[in-house]
């Protein structure tokens, strides 16, 4: 996206994407390994246990000659974490502190009391992307969000940056124990705006159950059925995914209250 005249932002604003998703070249794979990843994706939804080798038998048995090694490598490039406690297999960077779980138990009664965020794997026509998203878990209400070909602390940090400059901070922020979350980068932010920070267990699977339920609807309502031809289509697509999830999509916890409705019916409370 270099541009003798036009600077990054201005660029982005003609196209009506996002700063904060600055990398719009989707990543490429084989036509095999993209078979094998939707495969992979829609099955782990169902099965948030199955480690490599559940997974490399599954593919078998549906007729894939794969091994563990290509099985683990997706897995990796996909940013599968399963859902039982691991042997610890690689060296843990001591500058990332592991923050406690701060959820069990709490009763979420407003909005602005927990946020939750994650990224996922979007499959396209031609490749992936990633997605990282931010939510108010108390209605459910997209606040933040954006696509990128990598998955880093800043492009993280800018993402969140953003949503509190549009909805305030929230009491607790909620993650999983990702590199990108743990980071000094990711968790300065958070801490230099008094926000208390929260970390999923090891192998919990409900811990972040709130934004799973996320990716699970942006997957079989959008990704799945529309598959992008490039970056800045996903971008736009996801765009109208996302209003249509705020402001006219029911939840059936919340007694089929769109997030948009749930927020406004608070403030009138308050």
């Amino acid at each position: 996206m270099e541009h003798r005249v036009l600077s990054i932002s201005e660029q982005c604003e003609i196209l009506g994407i996002h700063r904060s998703g600055l990398y719009y070249h989707p990543r490429g794979e084989s036509a095999l390994n993209m078979q094998l990843m939707n495969i992979i994706d829609r099955e782990f939804f169902d099965k948030p246990f199955y480690g490599v080798c559940r997974m490399t038998h599954h593919l078998r048995l549906m007729g894939y000659r794969v091994n563990e090694k290509r099985v683990r490598r997706l897995y990796q490039l996909m940013d599968i974490r399963v859902v039982y406690p691991k042997k610890n297999t690689s060296k843990v960077d001591k500058t990332h502190y592991k923050y406690p779980y701060l959820l069990r138990g709490l009763r979420i009664d407003r909005p602005n009391h927990v946020w939750a965020a994650d990224i996922t794997w979007i499959p396209m026509q031609k490749g992936f992307m990633y997605m990282f998203a931010i939510i108010d878990v108390y209605r459910r209400y997209v606040l933040n969000w954006s696509i990128s070909n990598s998955m880093d602390a800043e492009w993280c940090t800018e993402v969140l940056n953003e949503a509190t400059e549009m909805h305030g901070t929230p009491e607790i922020f909620n993650t999983d124990q990702g590199s990108q979350f743990t980071s000094l980068h990711f968790t300065g932010a958070l801490k230099s705006q008094n926000i208390r920070i929260s970390m999923d267990g090891k192998g919990r699977a409900i811990d972040n159950v709130f934004i799973e339920r996320l990716w699970r609807s942006v997957k079989y309502e959008y990704a799945y059925l529309n598959p992008a031809n490039g970056g800045v289509e996903l971008y736009r697509g996801m765009d109208k995914y996302i209003s249509f999830y705020n402001h006219e999509r029911p939840h059936q916890t919340h007694d089929y209250k769109t997030p948009r409705e749930l927020f406004f019916d608070q403030q009138n409370v308050a």
